[in-house]
């Protein structure tokens, strides 16, 4: 897998960089997803609201008996949605994320799915939480409400360092069903190159909603014509060296790629999760919005 990692930003680099991510996210919350996101992400239920007197073509089964002996007239309950919601953002910080091969790397593509994620759960009045996984579950940050918190969530997808190699889909999928108890909103933020765990996915679907917003670098489709090149795969370590000038090497490569995406795509529909490709160099605005209204139709 050819990959370039990215250099490693100081202190002063991170928080410039999250600010401009935070006035990006602001403005893609509040403009492009208000709408899609009330409808993608919906509450737990139904809330006790008032009672109300009863009118022909209100339930007749949410009549309260107690109430309309009371008062000699039948009354009934009325409800109001529970709107809120617990966002959990599941990000994958595997030595994959860490590298792309042009302006961007994964991990940046990441921190602003995070940030306009995070403040569209904020302008509904929902909480949200962070789990940072690589080859283990590394890092939970428990669902919180506010502007400061998710600051902190940015810094900590751009900042927290882990030096596990591999991608632990299962292990990162076991520990939230252990952790959630509520049902919730969880968005897994991954490159995906490993095998899907279909069966802790599944069963962490039918007590969640679950997305899955895959990274695909550009590299990760086709190769250039550049000549002899070393390709390492950045969660192994293992590398091959190819020459790229051969078109019957490249269309090879980009088939078995394409095949490799199509499996796991096959994989994460089949364990109920909602799936998007987010390719690194282009506007991810479009493909997110997508995912959200085909979330909202579930």
């Amino acid at each position: 897998m050819p990959m370039v990692e990215t250099d490693t930003f100081s202190a002063e680099e991170i928080m410039s960089r999250v600010r401009k991510i935070e006035l990006r996210a602001l403005k893609l919350a509040r403009e492009a997803f208000s709408g899609e996101y009330h409808s993608a992400f919906k509450g737990q239920g139904l809330d006790f609201d008032e009672f109300k007197e009863y009118h022909a073509g209100d339930e007749t089964r949410f009549i309260d008996w107690n109430v309309t002996a009371r008062t000699g007239d039948p009354y009934v309950r009325s409800f109001k949605e529970e709107r809120e919601l617990s966002v959990i953002l599941a990000v994958d910080i595997s030595s994959s994320i860490a590298c792309g091969s042009g302006e961007f790397s994964k991990r940046e593509i990441a921190a602003e799915l995070v940030a306009t994620l995070g403040f569209s759960a904020l302008q509904n009045n929902d909480k949200v939480g962070l789990f940072l996984y690589a080859n283990e579950g590394l890092k939970f940050y428990p669902p919180v409400k506010g502007r400061k918190h998710l600051l902190r969530l940015i810094r900590e997808t751009l900042m927290f360092e882990s030096q596990e190699v591999g991608t632990g889909l299962e292990s990162a999928s076991r520990k939230l069903q252990q952790w959630l108890k509520r049902k919730s909103m969880i968005v897994f933020i991954s490159d995906f190159l490993h095998r899907l765990p279909e069966k802790s996915f599944k069963a962490l679907a039918q007590k969640h909603d679950v997305l899955a917003a895959r990274l695909i670098d550009p590299l990760e489709v086709t190769l250039p014509a550049v000549g002899r090149v070393s390709l390492m795969d950045p969660e192994s370590g293992e590398s091959v060296l190819v020459n790229t000038n051969r078109q019957s090497l490249r269309e090879a490569y980009a088939e078995k790629m394409q095949s490799r995406r199509e499996r796991m795509r096959g994989a994460l529909l089949q364990a109920k999760v909602n799936v998007v490709d987010i390719f690194i160099e282009e506007d991810f605005l479009p493909p997110l919005h997508q995912l959200l209204i085909r979330q909202s139709k579930r």
